[in-house]
Order: C-alpha cells, then structure tokens, then sequence
C-alpha cells in the first residue's frame, strides 16, 4: 500500500481503549491537534470516555459501574516505511497520584463539554498526524451549509480496515450560523454507532467546492481534494435517531 495515495484524513483518527486495570471497557476515537506545523501535538477525544460517565446524565456508562483508570492509544507505528501498516499501542494513566484526572477540560465549559485533552510528549517511535488549527491544511475555510455531506472518521465497534479509520457520511442537520458561545454544538444526520465518539467531522470535497473570500461565496474546482475539520463528534440524542451531537471546531481550540 502506498500512503502517499491514501486520503490523509484516513491517517490522523485514532483508535483508543479506556480500561479499569487490564480489563478493557471500551473503545472510541482520538485525533492530534496542533496550532500549525511548529506546535506541540496534543490528543484530543470525548470527555466520557475518559471519566466513564453519560454526559448528559452522569450515570456510569460501564453495567459493572467500572471507572476506567487508563486508555490506550493505538498510535500509528512510526517505521520509516511508508507501506508499513503497524500500531504503536500507549497506554497512559487518567489519573495522579493524589488522585486527579490527567485530562484537560475546556476552560469556561469545563465538563458540560464533551472534549478533553491528554497534553503530553510523544515519543519519536510514533507517527503523529494532527490537524491544524491555524493553517489552510485542515481549516480551508469550507462553506458548508444544512444538507451537505459531512463524514465522521473513527472505529466503529473499534473496527478498522487494516487498521486505518473508517468514514461514515451524512449530512449537516442545521445551519452552523446557529452555534453560540453559549452552545457550541451542532447536529448532523449520520448512521453513526459506538466506537466513533470522539472522530473528527470533516466537510470533505474532491473537486468543486463552495469557498468564503470576504463577503462573498465562491465556487472552486480543485484537483486535489480539500477539507474542512468541523468539530468532534460526542454521540447520537439516543438510541432510536441518526442524530448526531458535534462539538464546534472553537471548542477544540480552546481545550
């Protein structure tokens, strides 16, 4: 396989296991971040999988009510080899000594948002693949509006297809002038199911696209495919809708 012909979103989702000692609870998805190629990685996922608690009711999602003490995160390997299709499993503690979380919250929300950040130092023997924040590589300022395909990229049922991420697509449920500080959330119409809490939702476009310039809306033709990171997906509204909750882009950058 040559991963120069890969769709570079396929490399940056990353599959992470929440476990209570050796026992793994279950899986989800994690992503890089990074304000521009210069700056620090750091992992960004959903806030419960983290603490092990429904977001909106706080109950234990684990039927043992096991809190997970550790997640493991399945790192591409870094080899050197672009056709190397290898995992670089880390397992991190979730918690000090004196007993608080390791994660970070965001500053205003704190855990009514369901994003939370492992900041640490990844060591060389990883291959690291953020999106930026700050740069026309993952923020190619998109126009994006309600009905138009967004895809969810992550591990359902912490599947994999030799071990890279799986897109699942729908649509943009709602207009996103209608995210407000107060509720940076947004819905999107998607058959999405456990495993891809926490994916990045990417407005993904091969060859013509909508593009912002000023005040003005134009249309683009592209021969290489351009991408709009969106937010991270948090979960459907329950189990009976395709309804998805996305946390918006400006939540990651302030976490």
């Amino acid at each position: 396989m040559n991963r120069g012909q890969m769709a570079i979103p396929s490399l940056k989702s990353l599959l992470i296991e929440a476990r209570f000692g050796a026992t793994s609870l279950w899986t989800g998805t994690a992503f890089l971040v990074a304000k521009d190629r210069q700056s620090h990685c750091t992992l960004l996922t959903n806030l419960h999988i983290l603490t092990g608690r429904d977001p909106q009711t706080g109950q234990c999602l684990d039927s043992r009510a096991a809190i997970p003490d550790s997640v493991v995160i399945h790192f591409h390997a870094n080899t050197g080899e672009t056709g190397e299709c290898a995992w670089h499993e880390v397992q991190l503690p979730l918690y000090r000594v004196d007993g608080s979380p390791c994660w970070i919250e965001h500053s205003r929300l704190a855990d009514k948002a369901d994003v939370a950040a492992l900041n640490l130092r990844w060591g060389s023997d990883v291959g690291r693949y953020p999106y930026y924040l700050e740069t026309e590589l993952d923020r190619f300022n998109i126009e994006i509006g309600p009905a138009e395909s967004v895809s969810v990229i992550g591990f359902p049922f912490g599947r994999s297809v030799q071990r890279f991420s799986i897109w699942a697509t729908g649509f943009l449920a709602q207009d996103l002038l209608l995210v407000t500080h107060e509720n940076p959330t947004f819905l999107i119409d998607c058959r999405t199911r456990q495993g891809q809490s926490g994916s990045p939702v990417l407005a993904y476009r091969a060859g013509t696209y909508r593009k912002r310039s000023g005040d003005k809306v134009v249309a683009t033709l592209s021969p290489t495919p351009v991408w709009e990171l969106l937010g991270i997906y948090s979960g459907r509204i329950s189990k009976e809708s395709d309804l998805g909750v996305v946390w918006h882009v400006d939540t990651i950058k302030d976490v």
